[in-house]
């Protein structure tokens, strides 16, 4: 192929002059691996910080995933699949293990701050990368939005059982609900916001404390909520049918997003080849085993058909079990910390991921600059906190929830069929961890993945093709000329 710039050679006069690259070719351009890891840390007038040890990064991907599918979206599950809500969340379990196991191949082979995006950017080219990205800013910052709205509902909790007030709906609850203005969503948002521009280190640090505390939330709720236990509960075991499972699985999908918040830190972390694969894996170990154990618990221990409806159904169940409010006061106050670190982690993610995009040339540059002083990408972090909380105090939670879990399954789809691109092409490239038997599991990844998917109502979808065609008029306005590899191009 003729280079862009050059002149047609003079033996070949007839030789057709080109101005650039072919749009098919722009839209299948690859950024090497290697390239990849070699930029790592470098932002705008500064570098991210090697700082967080694995410890770290497993908190980091227990904070983000731990809290809100429990917290909060099994209240939404349990009316939908009764009891088989426990098979509902070893089903979406399930799911993100395969797609865990990619995550952690690539984690270790590509140890970079974008996460899925890089991966397909590395294996599947530009086009598939920006639509990987563009889902994952759909999973990210959707879903801390998500996550804040049901935070007001435990501080409400909390507020009633201490000293007996609560916030009108007016300023606790989102329109459509209820609510004027969701005053909580925003002042998590905020909190998690200037816990980050403090610095990843000092960010980590904090969201360690709140992982412990909300860990043992978690296990006082089982140790209390079994003494209501009752079998009975379980005598119509599947009362929807089975597809219903699959439906609530599908939704309890949003309950994993963040397993992969660890792959973010690719550039942060001190050992990533070594460190963000195991994190990855025993995050979701942990994860996978509370979820089932504190609903297996829940249903044990009130019907299933009280739960819709329901607003801080732990706490609620807790008050039922034991005739005082002072446990589930209790449960309310590890549920405050407990979603507050999601939103610290998530919100994490989604800067991270930006960071990325925007050293590729794929979003403006603000996104990628760093302060000097404490190694973050400041006006990333003020900008999609601003965003992220404004729209959780303007969002009902349902339908976060729902457009959360379709971008996120559509990015995990594309890291299965990436581990399989990149076996090919780059069999020679060091990797720390391999998914086992081959391409096997990576393919049941995919095919999880899109029966999930699949489960999704009409709405989720159009929401999902509605912001699919906003991301390419983007891409093809901004992001295909800006690119950093189609500005080497010229």
């Amino acid at each position: 192929m003729l280079d862009q710039g050059a002149a047609p050679p003079a033996a070949e006069p007839s030789a057709p002059k080109t101005a650039g690259p072919s749009a098919l070719s722009a839209l299948g351009r690859r950024k090497p691996v290697e390239d990849l890891v070699a930029e790592g840390g470098q932002g705008e007038g500064g570098s991210l910080r090697r700082s967080l040890s694995m410890w770290q990064l497993t908190m980091i991907s227990i904070g983000a995933t731990l809290g809100t599918g429990i917290f909060v979206v099994l209240g939404e599950a349990v009316p939908l699949a009764g009891p088989a809500v426990t098979l509902a969340f070893v089903f979406a379990g399930l799911t993100a293990l395969f797609s865990a196991l990619s995550y952690a191949e690539l984690a270790g082979t590509i140890p970079v701050a974008g996460s899925s995006y890089s991966y397909a950017y590395a294996t599947m080219g530009e086009l598939v990368a920006w639509v990987c990205g563009w889902c994952l800013l759909l999973e990210y910052g959707v879903s801390v939005a998500a996550v804040a709205v049901g935070w007001g509902d435990y501080l409400n909790e909390l507020l009633d059982g201490t000293i007996g007030v609560t916030l009108p709906d007016a300023l606790s609850a989102p329109p459509g609900e209820g609510g004027i203005f969701n005053l909580p969503a925003l002042i998590v948002v905020v909190l998690a916001m200037l816990f980050l521009l403090g610095g990843a280190k000092e960010s980590a640090r904090a969201n360690t404390i709140m992982v412990v505390v909300k860990i043992a939330a978690l296990v006082l709720f089982c140790a209390v909520g079994f003494v209501g236990f009752s079998s009975g509960n379980y005598s119509d075991f599947m009362p929807l049918g089975a597809s219903s499972v699959g439906a609530a699985g599908a939704i309890l999908f949003f309950s994993y997003i963040g397993f992969d918040a660890a792959s973010t830190a690719g550039e942060e972390a001190k050992n990533p080849k070594r460190d963000l694969p195991r994190a990855i894996m025993l995050s979701l170990v942990i994860v996978t085993g509370l979820y089932v154990l504190v609903a297996a618990v829940a249903v044990g221990a009130w019907d299933w058909k009280k739960f819709e409806g329901s607003e801080a159904t732990l706490a609620a169940i807790m008050n039922d079990v034991t005739g005082q409010s002072f446990w589930g006061t209790l449960l309310a106050a590890g549920a405050v910390i407990s979603i507050a670190s999601v939103v610290l982690t998530v919100l994490y993610g989604q800067t991270r991921i930006l960071f990325a995009m925007s050293r590729d040339g794929l979003v403006p540059k603000v996104f990628a600059k760093v302060e000097p002083k404490t190694g973050t990408p400041r006006n990333n972090t003020l900008i999609v906190s601003l965003f992220c909380g404004v729209l959780a105090a303007a969002v009902p939670l349902g339908e976060l929830v729902n457009a959360t879990s379709i971008g996120t399954l559509f990015a995990f789809a594309l890291v299965n069929v990436a581990v399989v691109v990149l076996r090919a092409k780059r069999p020679e490239l060091e990797r720390s961890f391999k998914v086992p038997f081959g391409p096997l599991f990576p393919i049941l990844g995919f095919l999880f993945c899109g029966y999930s998917m699949y489960s999704l109502d009409m709405v989720t979808w159009v929401v999902f093709g509605l912001w699919m065609a906003a991301g390419l008029v983007f891409y093809f306005l901004y992001g295909m000329r800006r690119s950093r590899l189609a500005t080497a191009e010229k």
